[in-house]
């Protein structure tokens, strides 16, 4: 099972957390239960509570502001969805778009999810140099938009209405 989005009070995406810290924020009412897992429950003597996949804190937490969602080949392979960017195939690693070995850095711009045959055909050249375009550019993904990819969530147009208002 996945992990459970925590949101502000405000609604704005905090961080995930584990079902069973999701299950205390709640019994504590500390959360409220924004969405659920549909007819999953969990069940003790004296409790019946819905398994959450979204909580909501009731206090509003102040955080820092993050300007940028931090660098990870898990985080490219969600953000690119799996999808090889020059041949579209499943992808199970990382490409360095500028090689690392040409000075290119590990970041949202300069990393594509790549399959396993093209990485190696690729090598260590760039993609104009090895003639094989890219299908799409690398883009970076806000905070908000990575934490919702790795829940799971990569149509942003199939989320609840209330995850997708602006915050009053």
């Amino acid at each position: 099972m996945r992990d459970t989005l925590v949101l502000n009070a405000s609604f704005e995406p905090l961080s995930t957390v584990t079902l069973n810290r999701a299950v205390v924020l709640v019994l504590q009412d500390k959360a409220v239960v924004e969405q659920a897992h549909p007819e999953l429950r969990m069940r003790a003597a004296a409790v019946d509570l819905p398994v959450p996949r979204v909580i909501r804190l009731c206090r509003y937490v102040r955080v820092p502001f993050r300007r940028q969602a931090p660098w990870s080949r898990r985080g490219v392979l969600i953000r690119d969805r799996h999808r090889c960017a020059y041949c579209g195939r499943r992808a199970t690693t990382v490409d360095h778009v500028v090689p690392r070995s040409r000075g290119g850095a590990d970041s949202w711009l300069n990393t594509v999810a790549s399959c396993a045959e093209d990485n190696h055909r690729k090598a260590d050249r760039t993609p104009e140099q090895a003639g094989m375009p890219l299908l799409r550019e690398p883009f970076e993904p806000t905070p908000a938009d990575a934490m919702l990819l790795a829940l799971g969530h990569d149509d942003l147009e199939s989320l609840p209405e209330w995850m997708t208002q602006p915050a009053a």
